[in-house]
């Protein structure tokens, strides 16, 4: 993979493209938000129109507005806590109300800002090394392995394209693998009848939360997410635009705003509870996405797809093969887990980046606790070298 500053060398500082680049680029995150989504319609009995038009317009609206890969993706504490316990559609909706007010209180507060400055790079960098390692132990794991033997041939075609082709402007990587996806669905997996009856014209449906979904949901589902946004979705994301994109000059606030925002839309016409993500950003990027056109791309595909064809929703994504989406989210996580590279040299940041990686992989509430360790342990260390007998 290229450095940053060498991918953003040629790359578009501002508008909207929508090359072949940009297509490419907007299958980056398919294999993290894919399965996110199917796991958390299926767990809660969600509406699919609701679910894909309302991602799709959050993708697009995102795409517009930073005109750059910004990435909206499901929250991940709430899927998997949503799959595992079987939530209710209610508890989610108003789980998302909760984390939405929460965020925009801590942006407009300016208690974001005031994270920005005290959390180092090196325990971010640990944040993205933990969520990398994590969506890899899935993709491999769960993924690739989903179909049996002719997956693994399927997921080692895939992997093999992406290879050849990675960082290529002529072919991006991520056309041909989701072309043989399709192909592969097309043959083996999507039920024809069943896919005709699920079209039509629909659009999502009007859900009021009530107060005490807001009170469960914030208890049971928005608590354990905010480390996680807080450290990937904001902090993180922000340190990897500006990695990126560094003539853009985010700030932790507009990320907040625009996080809080999405979910304060969302719930009331049935979208699942998003947030914005490095890895996400990090997979748009390594397939060749430079602008907003990508995510763009990206949200009106989900956005057709709801409105056509929501009502078969299940059929039309599971036909898609999930050892192809494991090798598209495995490449998302070795991007990611390649950014603490720039940690090496640190003799303090270096191992406090991989204690944050293994804690918030390794315990529970590992994000909360990575983040708190982390940052204690950096400050304790500035410290220690400001007052050492070498430092005078």
């Amino acid at each position: 993979m290229s450095r940053p500053t060498e991918a953003t060398a040629t790359a578009p500082r501002l508008g909207i493209t929508f090359d072949r680049n940009e297509w490419a680029g907007a299958f980056g995150d398919l294999g993290t938000d894919v399965p996110l989504l199917i796991g958390m319609a299926l767990a809660a009995g969600l509406d699919g129109t609701s679910v894909l038009v309302m991602f799709g317009l959050m993708q697009i609206a995102t795409g517009l507005v930073y005109r750059m890969p910004m990435p909206v993706q499901p929250l991940k504490a709430m899927a998997a806590i949503v799959i595992a316990q079987q939530a209710t559609a209610a508890t989610l909706y108003g789980g998302g109300l909760a984390i939405g007010i929460l965020m925009m209180v801590l942006a407009v507060t300016g208690l974001l800002d005031w994270l920005a400055r005290v959390v180092p790079r090196s325990v971010i960098r640990g944040i993205q090394l933990g969520l990398g390692l994590q969506l890899a132990t899935v993709a491999l794991g769960q993924f690739v392995q989903a179909d049996g033997v002719p997956g693994y041939f399927l997921a080692g075609g895939a992997f093999v394209i992406i290879i050849l082709l990675l960082g290529n402007r002529r072919m991006p990587a991520a056309l041909p693998v989701v072309v043989l996806g399709l192909v592969y669905a097309l043959i083996f997996s999507l039920d024809g009848p069943q896919l005709t009856r699920g079209l039509g014209f629909r659009l999502p449906e009007v859900h009021v939360p009530l107060p005490a979904d807001i009170l469960l949901g914030f208890l049971v589902l928005a608590l354990p997410q905010v480390p996680l946004s807080l450290g990937n979705s904001v902090l993180a994301t922000r340190q990897l635009a500006h990695d990126l994109f560094p003539e853009r000059r985010l700030t932790v606030r507009r990320i907040g705003i625009t996080y809080a925002l999405m979910n304060l839309v969302s719930p009331w016409f049935g979208g699942v509870p998003t947030c914005h993500g490095s890895g996400g950003m990090a997979g748009h990027f390594a397939f060749g996405g430079r602008t907003g056109g990508s995510v763009v791309i990206y949200g009106a595909l989900f956005l057709g797809l709801g409105l056509f064809a929501g009502a078969g929703f299940d059929e039309v994504v599971k036909a898609f093969p999930l050892p192809m989406l494991g090798v598209i989210l495995l490449f998302e996580a070795l991007a990611l887990m390649w950014l603490v590279r720039d940690t090496a040299h640190d003799r303090t940041g270096f191992p406090i980046a991989l204690l944050v990686g293994l804690l918030a992989v390794g315990v529970p509430y590992g994000y909360v606790v990575g983040l708190v360790v982390g940052t204690v342990l950096a400050h304790l260390g500035s410290r220690t070298r400001l007052i050492s007998p070498d430092a005078v």
